[in-house]
C-alpha cells in the first residue's frame, strides 16, 4: 500500500468517527430540503418563478449548503487543529509528506459534500417530485467547479488563520454571506434583477444559476460556469500562496 493511500484511509476511520461534521455536511442539507418542502405554499407553482415551485429552486440552494459546510464548516477546523498540534510539521520529517494528508482531507469532504448533494436531488425527486437534472453532464459539471470553490475557500480561510479558534471565527463570518450567495434565505433566481447581477459575480450566485440551468435541461451559461471556475482557481492560488505548515 502506498503512503498516500495509508493516509488517506487512517483519515476516513477518523472522518467516520466525526458524526457532527457527517451530520452538517451529508444530512443537514436535506433536512433543510424536507422542511421547506413541507411548506404548502412551496409546492405551488409560482408566475413570478416562471411556473416553477419554491421547492424546485432550493434542491440546487440543498446541494450547493453542502458543499459551503464542508468547504467552510468542517475542513478548515480539522487543517488548523493538525497545524496548530505541530502534526503537520513533524510529518514534514517523515516520508509521508504533509501534502498527503492535506490531499486526504480534500478528497473526504469533496466525497462527502458529492454524496449530500445525491441525497438532496433523490429526496427532491421522490419526495417532492422535483425533476432531475436534465443536463446530468452540465449539471455535474457545475457541482464539482462548486465544491472546488467552496474547499478551496475553506484552505485559503485556514491559510490566512494563524490558529484553530481564529479559523472557526472567520469560517463562521464567511459562512453566512456565503449561504446568501447561494441563494439559502431567498433562492437566486427570486431576487430582484440587479441583486441576481451582483450575486452572479461571486461563485456561489453563479453556480446557483449554472446548476438551475443544468436541471432545466440546458449547459449552463458559460459566464456561470466561468465565474465559479475562476473563484476556484483564485482560491486555490492564494491557499497555496499562504498557507503555513506550522
Amino acid at each position: 500500500m502506498s503512503a498516500p493511500t495509508a493516509v488517506l484511509k487512517a483519515e476516513l476511520r477518523l472522518f467516520l468517527r466525526e458524526p457532527f461534521s457527517l451530520f452538517w455536511i451529508v444530512l443537514f442539507p436535506t433536512v433543510l430540503l424536507t422542511i421547506l418542502g413541507l411548506i404548502p405554499s412551496f409546492r405551488e407553482p409560482s408566475p413570478d418563478l416562471g411556473g416553477n415551485r419554491v421547492i424546485d429552486l432550493y434542491v440546487p440552494v440543498s446541494v450547493l449548503l453542502a458543499t459551503i459546510m464542508a468547504g467552510l464548516m468542517a475542513l478548515p477546523p480539522v487543517l488548523s487543529g493538525y497545524r496548530e498540534r505541530g502534526i503537520l510539521r513533524r510529518m514534514s520529517t517523515t516520508p509521508v509528506r504533509p501534502a498527503a494528508l492535506l490531499t486526504a482531507q480534500i478528497t473526504l469532504h469533496f466525497a462527502a459534500a458529492l454524496l449530500s448533494a445525491l441525497l438532496a436531488i433523490a429526496t427532491g425527486r421522490l419526495a417532492f417530485g422535483v425533476d432531475l437534472p436534465g443536463h446530468p453532464p452540465g449539471y455535474l459539471l457545475a457541482l464539482l467547479l462548486a465544491a472546488l470553490s467552496a474547499l478551496a475557500l475553506g484552505s485559503a480561510v485556514t491559510a490566512v488563520t494563524p490558529t484553530a479558534k481564529a479559523t472557526n471565527v472567520a469560517g463562521t463570518i464567511v459562512f453566512f454571506p456565503m449561504m446568501f450567495l447561494a441563494g439559502v434565505w431567498v433562492p437566486v433566481q427570486a431576487m430582484p434583477e440587479l441583486l441576481q447581477r451582483i450575486v452572479e459575480y461571486f461563485p456561489f450566485g453563479a453556480a446557483s444559476q449554472a446548476l438551475n440551468q443544468a436541471t432545466e435541461g440546458g449547459w449552463p451559461a458559460s459566464a456561470h460556469l466561468g465565474v465559479t471556475a475562476a473563484w476556484a482557481a483564485l482560491l486555490i492560488a492564494g491557499a497555496i500562496r499562504w498557507f503555513r505548515w506550522e
